[in-house]
């Protein structure tokens, strides 16, 4: 065991004491030590119960003859630090929680682990230490919130709340009606009701092998979440007992699984940075140009909010992950050889998954898209690439061409789409808003809500180097790169510049002759960050090196 390291011999007898004033018996120290990786906090309303899964899970350790170790992770509610400097601390949470849960296992030398994640970045932060530490893990995740119901019996969710702020400024809805959707739109604990990152990255993480089924859909308030915590602990130890390693599971094509049934789902375009990074961390390198290629032969089976007005309850009782796979098996889209943490292949897994809503889960034949929910779009405007949720635009936005507005924040943007200065036919250009530029990235759920709640989701696109929410619809391409502040065509454009976007054809172009964005380009300078604090600033840095590892992607 990995453990005898602290616990075994004379030499060692120092640190058994110290395992010893934290009331250890030889009993206890002689089995194998789980670390219990928890997210458990009481800010974010998806880690609020997730000291009830922690304790769960510890049960289950302990009943198939291990010893659990709890140790905390950090986690950001992305609701909570949005529209503000807190949003800018988001995506960078991810990489610290990567790197102090590898300093926590690495100091303390645990023989397996779980972990228990539930939101935006915690969950890939967490399964990019598994990949990076390659010792046993398994996840269980804390579940999705329950859907909210409006007075008038209408089901609602988070998305739903930052449109009809947008909706108020419009004055579409008063005061008492933001009311109704401030105190219904999160009714539970969980992570929020629709298909947004923290449901995709949780249901892609049983997609790709390293959970139990159930893990991404049944919802917090459930005893059976409890049950799974249980059986997850469990596992844990047969993991360990047959030494099977995260990377022995987050194989390539365990890669390319999870981003076809990414593709069937309709998950968040947040995953386009996310299964890179963690893909990153365990040797296998995802280029985004892949992505339309499995797009392209992978039909959208599902409309999940923000697409659609269902929610992951609703994917739970219809047969949750495991029947959305099943489906794509049936054209051979997924590898089914392959291992996962039940101890099954992925076919063994499926062989008792079934498909019990045809209508929200649709059949191979009649899919909502015969591709799949996210495109990757190239052009001069974005020549290594941008993405969209393009499940979640609607057919008369597919293909614009409009002028574009541009502003160099977030807050420009909001200001003037409130007081009334986006017209039909706009592009929003939002840019200085990447991993450099912002820095950290904002998500910007702000902007495209307030058009869509203005009722402009359908005449006007947005185009930004930050990223979208997985709760953005509409023709909202982000993660434009190379972003403005490295140097990126979008820092060129100017107001009233035409862009053409052609989502089917892959395609984003502003319609300006080479010669004069290199005249443009003598002339360019990046404004300097508003942000003087310390870690953003050796964020920006570590970005803008050459040596960008991970962090980018």
């Amino acid at each position: 065991m990995r453990s005898e390291q602290i616990k075994t011999g004379v030499e060692r007898t120092p640190n058994r004491s110290l395992l010893y004033a934290l009331g250890y018996t030889d009993e206890e120290l002689a089995r194998p030590l789980i670390g219990v990786v928890s997210s458990y906090n009481e800010i974010v309303p998806g880690h609020m119960g997730l000291d009830k899964i922690a304790e769960a899970v510890k049960a289950g350790i302990r009943a198939a003859g291990g010893t659990p170790v709890m140790f905390p992770a950090i986690a950001v509610c992305d609701g909570i630090a949005m529209g503000h400097v807190g949003m800018k601390y988001s995506l960078v949470t991810r990489d610290l929680i990567a790197d102090s849960t590898e300093a926590m296992v690495m100091a303390h030398q645990f023989d397996g682990l779980v972990m228990i994640p539930n939101c935006d970045k915690n969950v890939p932060g967490l399964l990019m230490a598994a990949a990076r530490l390659n010792i046993p893990t398994i996840f269980c995740s804390g579940g999705p919130m329950l859907a909210g119901r409006l007075k008038d019996g209408r089901r609602t969710c988070l998305s739903h709340m930052f449109e009809a702020v947008g909706a108020y400024h419009a004055g579409k809805l008063d005061e008492a009606g933001v009311a109704d959707y401030t105190e219904n739109a999160c009714p539970t604990c969980g992570s929020c009701s629709g298909m947004y990152t923290a449901n995709s990255m949780n249901c892609l993480t049983e997609a790709i092998g390293m959970a139990l089924r159930g893990n991404g859909t049944i919802p917090a308030v459930y005893s059976a979440r409890l049950r799974l915590a249980k059986e997850t602990g469990m596992k844990i130890m047969e993991l360990v007992e047959k030494n099977v390693r995260p990377r022995d599971i987050m194989t390539e094509a365990a890669f390319h699984n999870a981003e076809t049934v990414d593709m069937a789902l309709g998950c968040s375009t947040n995953t386009m940075l996310h299964l890179p990074a963690i893909a990153h961390e365990a040797g296998v390198e995802l280029d985004l140009r892949m992505v339309n290629g499995i797009s392209d032969k992978t039909p959208n089976l599902c409309h999940l909010a923000p697409a659609g007005d269902t929610y992951i309850e609703d994917l739970d009782r219809a047969g949750g992950v495991w029947a959305v796979m099943k489906e794509l098996t049936k054209a051979g889209l997924l590898d089914t050889s392959l291992p996962t943490v039940t101890g099954k292949t992925v076919g063994e897994n499926l062989e008792t998954a079934e498909n019990l809503d045809t209508c929200l889960i649709r059949p191979l034949e009649e899919p909502y898209s015969k591709t799949g929910g996210i495109a990757a779009l190239f052009g001069n405007l974005a020549p290594d690439g941008c993405v969209v949720k393009q499940s979640a635009v609607a057919p008369e936005m597919l293909r614009h061409k409009g002028p574009a507005r541009v502003f160099n924040s977030e807050e420009e943007a909001i200001a003037v789409i409130y007081a009334g200065g986006i017209r039909p036919g706009d592009v929003v250009v939002i840019r200085y808003e990447g991993p450099k530029g912002g820095p950290g990235m904002r998500e910007m759920l702000n902007p495209t809500s307030a058009i869509a709640g203005m009722g402009l989701d359908k005449d006007v696109a947005l185009i930004t180097d930050g990223r979208f929410s997985g709760a953005t619809r509409g023709a909202s391409i982000g993660h434009v790169s190379p972003e403005a502040a490295s140097g990126g065509v979008i820092g060129l454009v100017q107001e009233g510049d035409l862009i053409e976007i052609d989502i089917p054809g892959r395609s984003i172009h502003l319609c300006v002759e080479d010669a004069e964005l290199a005249e443009r380009r003598k002339t360019w300078v990046c404004p300097e960050s508003k942000i003087k604090s310390g870690y953003l600033t050796r964020y920006a840095k570590l970005v803008s090196s050459a040596d960008k590892g991970a962090i980018l992607q």
